[in-house]
């Protein structure tokens, strides 16, 4: 397995070069996170026993922000993983099993039904342990580190949370405030875990994320 350690390594320079300009809500530090996590649950659900598996979830988690809509500065930032794929002679299913994690694990692709199919085992780690670092304490610092990084109102009672969304109208955020955020995706997340290991982590998370917003708009409203 010395080429993929190799691969691996790679794969976290690419990181650090890529990631350096967004701001601290999806930079390396994130990716990191998501890859340790991913291992342990991979762990947990029993996968160390398969180097292959192993070598896909820690690839796939360490690649799945690269090109992210949201700070894609060229279209052509959207090849960047397969490009890297191929270079490291990854082999074709592999390389198909990772692109295909990273194509169908965002919100928004839930939004569109496009995670209705069954999913992998790695598929499920991977997801969710890019769920756990959006949610609980860092997930909270993560929101409003994005939200001040687009300017975003802070709450405002005015505009409501979006019940059902599209994916488009979930794409489109204008208008939204970065409280409203919590209820349009945050505290979802704990019902969409797709792993054991995954659901077991999320409770402490998403129980802290209530207990937050709780205080928040006791605070707000001059209660607390």
């Amino acid at each position: 397995m010395e080429g993929s350690r190799e691969t691996i390594a790679r794969a976290e320079k690419l990181v650090e070069e890529h990631m350096s300009g967004n701001d601290a809500s999806h930079d390396a530090a994130h990716i990191f996170r998501v890859r340790d996590l991913s291992l342990s649950l991979a762990a947990e659900e029993g996968l160390s026993s398969s180097p292959d598996s192993m070598f896909t979830v820690e690839l796939a988690a360490l690649l799945h922000d690269i090109g992210d809509y949201k700070y894609a500065r060229d279209p052509a930032e959207e090849n960047l993983i397969e490009e890297f794929l191929e270079k490291e002679g990854v082999e074709e299913s592999k390389k198909n099993t990772i692109v295909g994690i990273i194509k169908r694990m965002g919100f928004k692709e839930e939004l569109a039904g496009h995670n209705d199919q069954e999913c992998s085992l790695e598929f499920g780690v991977v997801q969710d342990a890019d769920r756990l670092d959006a949610i609980g304490a860092i997930g909270i610092a993560r929101c409003f580190t994005f939200g001040g990084s687009r300017n975003r109102v802070l709450h405002d009672p005015a505009i409501k949370p979006r019940g059902t969304m599209s994916k488009e109208e979930y794409m489109n955020k204008n208008q939204q405030t970065t409280v409203n955020h919590f209820h349009e995706k945050l505290l979802k997340l704990k019902d969409l875990m797709k792993t054991q290991a995954g659901r077991r982590r999320a409770e402490k998370r998403h129980k802290f994320m209530e207990e937050y917003l709780e205080e928040f708009y006791l605070e707000w409203n001059g209660r607390a």
